[in-house]
């Protein structure tokens, strides 16, 4: 069951309670700062990220699925990102990637979002998952992350078409798991042997994981731009 975060005088943490359970697997020859769970700044911080990157993600799933029950009562619908023959939501909404299971993808985006955001939520506000919830929480969006990549690269190899609304998904979806994996490295539960668990926890506390969220995110841009180009428009 969750519990809050124990501490006393605003930000301060009791580590005698939480340490073992934190901690597992780290070395002990770790910098203490580094062993303690992350001040409740940089988790509420982390959490707020994870929120916005999730509701942007929610909206543009609820946008997909209504285009996609429009797209079931019309086949031969138009929609306003249909903008030219590379930005094309009707494009990928008819093929089959875009129902690899026999429904639209937009409502497995739902699920993974309303998963994720209820957990932001709740961190937000102070409670502390046990860590075997926040692994499977990993597993379950690492699933989504990998589907995310995936359809893009069916959009940009395979259909030669992009759908705006599914590209800003790929996006807040790197974006939730880039801080959902942030915080269970700081926080121990993804804890790595030997030294390695010591510097991933020190490389995400300095915030260095955001340089490579970034270049991730700015070589699918390349991607596309170098790819498409002019194309993008008209």
């Amino acid at each position: 069951m969750a519990h809050t975060r124990a501490g006393s005088g605003g930000d301060g943490i009791e580590l005698d309670d939480v340490l073992d359970d934190e901690v597992g697997g780290l070395d002990e020859t770790d910098d203490p700062q580094l062993l303690a769970p992350a001040p409740t700044r940089w988790v509420r911080r982390t959490a707020i990220e994870m929120i916005v990157s999730g509701l942007l993600g929610l909206y543009t799933c609820f946008v997909l699925s209504i285009e996609a029950w429009h797209l079931a009562a019309n086949p031969t619908a138009t929609f306003s990102c249909d903008i030219s023959s590379v930005i094309s939501c009707g494009t990928v909404a008819r093929t089959w990637q875009a129902q690899l299971l026999g429904f639209p993808n937009a409502f497995l985006g739902i699920l993974f979002e309303s998963v994720v955001l209820t957990i932001s939520v709740a961190v937000l506000a102070g409670v502390r998952f046990p860590r075997w919830f926040m692994l499977g929480a990993q597993a379950l969006y690492t699933i989504g992350l990998l589907f995310a990549l995936w359809l893009f690269t069916q959009s940009y190899f395979v259909i030669h078409a992009l759908c705006p609304w599914c590209l800003l998904i790929t996006f807040t979806t790197t974006l939730v798991w880039a801080g959902l994996t942030r915080f269970n490295v700081r926080e121990g539960n993804l804890a790595l042997p030997g030294s390695a668990g010591a510097g991933a926890r020190r490389f995400v506390a300095s915030g260095n994981d955001w340089f490579v969220t970034g270049a991730f995110c700015v070589v699918l841009l390349a991607m596309i731009v170098i790819r498409y180009g002019a194309g993008l428009l008209g």
